[in-house]
């Protein structure tokens, strides 16, 4: 052979030694090749295992997805570029074959409303949003034969708790799938398929990988929808990068500890700040007083209340919270949630800002709001930035 051609071909398609590799490798082959072209169409027509393209499937992308499958105990999951992404394919997925209508939680991330919103109804798909912790509502609401129902475990950001198991139930004899996102609870607290729903979204970004280091998503199935998850993925190919999927994979081996500790500290700090003058209300699950206590003590383990603690500064406004924001030496003022580090934003500001002021009141976020990620550090030295930036 030619020099031109040893430089393009010579190393390249070696068979895998036997040995296996004790971790999982970055794989970033666009494409495969198989023993026969007989063989390769039958990995097309996925009547044999294998791999032919990467936006269909890809080794290290697929070990990420059963990997969290097997966190949320579910069927099979598809990974996405973010967790927006993966929330649409969830959305599509759901209403495939069904009327094009969606009943939403009135309290969810500003961009899942734009979703809805500002991409989806102007599609023709009918949205209504409902008091998720209302179950008169909820009934009231699926008499109308939605095509599928949206929650979150945890709502952003105000950390209100439904009835997850009681709205599965609804949803399922009205026969509407439920969608979850369940990126604020992770699987150590809350596995919403084990309750009964039908698909569940996370953003990798958070808690999952938790380094600040991934942007992904990923969507895990039950049984009845996995293989239209996977059809709608071959075609408009959201998937996740092998790279991404290896850091996601490799965050997820300490998600657990790193959850404990997050939520420990989060009730240290919940209660730290419930007691401070300059701190008008305190958002936090585990605060006795919650408004859903009694579905959070059926939902969530003891102690492990989810690590976000939203809160209202007492009398301040934009320009107050901008300076209190300023004033944080240890908390990163930063867009996220989920890292190691403890990170805080301004809702009206970044995760909200799309929802139009009087909406946002409507919701209960308030000028005066904050949103805390609680991270893994000493909480003492957590507590002593919060003192130091509250103290003016």
């Amino acid at each position: 052979m030619k020099i031109h051609t040893k430089a393009v071909h010579a190393g390249d398609r070696k068979r895998p030694p036997a040995q296996i590799p004790v971790t999982t490798p970055v794989y970033t082959a666009a494409s495969y090749i198989a023993g026969t072209v007989e063989e390769l169409d039958r990995i097309f027509a996925r009547e044999q295992p294998g791999y032919c393209y990467s936006r269909y499937e890809n080794p290290t992308l697929a070990a990420l997805e059963e990997l969290v499958a097997s966190l949320e105990n579910g069927q099979g999951a598809l990974a996405c570029a973010s967790g927006m992404a993966a929330l649409q394919a969830a959305v599509l997925t759901a209403l495939t074959d069904r009327r094009k209508s969606v009943l939403a939680a009135d309290a969810l991330y500003g961009a899942t409303v734009t979703l809805l919103t500002k991409i989806l109804e102007p599609l023709g798909v009918e949205v209504t949003f409902v008091n998720i912790c209302d179950l008169a509502a909820v009934e009231r609401g699926l008499a109308a034969r939605p095509g599928c129902v949206l929650m979150e475990t945890i709502s952003n950001p105000l950390l209100r708790v439904g009835d997850l198991r009681r709205v599965a139930e609804l949803a399922r004899a009205a026969g509407a799938p439920l969608i979850v996102d369940n990126t604020f609870a992770t699987p150590l607290l809350v596995r919403p398929l084990e309750l009964g729903a039908s698909l569940v979204v996370h953003s990798l970004t958070k808690y999952l990988a938790g380094h600040g280091d991934v942007l992904g998503g990923i969507v895990v199935s039950d049984a009845a929808h996995y293989e239209t998850l996977r059809a709608l993925a071959r075609a408009d190919g959201p998937v996740l990068g092998p790279f991404e999927s290896y850091l996601a994979m490799r965050g997820i081996k300490t998600f657990p500890l790193r959850m404990e500790r997050q939520c420990a500290n989060a009730c240290r700090v919940a209660q730290w700040l419930a007691q401070h003058p300059a701190v008008e209300r305190v958002h936090f699950p585990g605060d006795p007083d919650h408004p859903d206590a009694a579905v959070v003590r059926r939902l969530l383990p003891p102690g492990l209340y989810g690590a976000m603690v939203s809160f209202e500064i007492r009398a301040a406004g934009r320009e107050e919270i901008f300076a209190f924001l300023d004033r944080l030496k240890l908390i990163v003022r930063a867009t996220s949630l989920g890292d190691v580090h403890s990170m805080i934003l301004y809702p009206a500001m970044s995760s909200h800002r799309e929802i139009a002021p009087k909406q946002r009141e409507r919701m209960g976020i308030r000028d005066n709001l904050v949103r805390l990620s609680v991270g893994i550090e000493s909480v003492e030295d957590i507590l002593g930035d919060l003192e130091q930036a509250l103290a003016a």
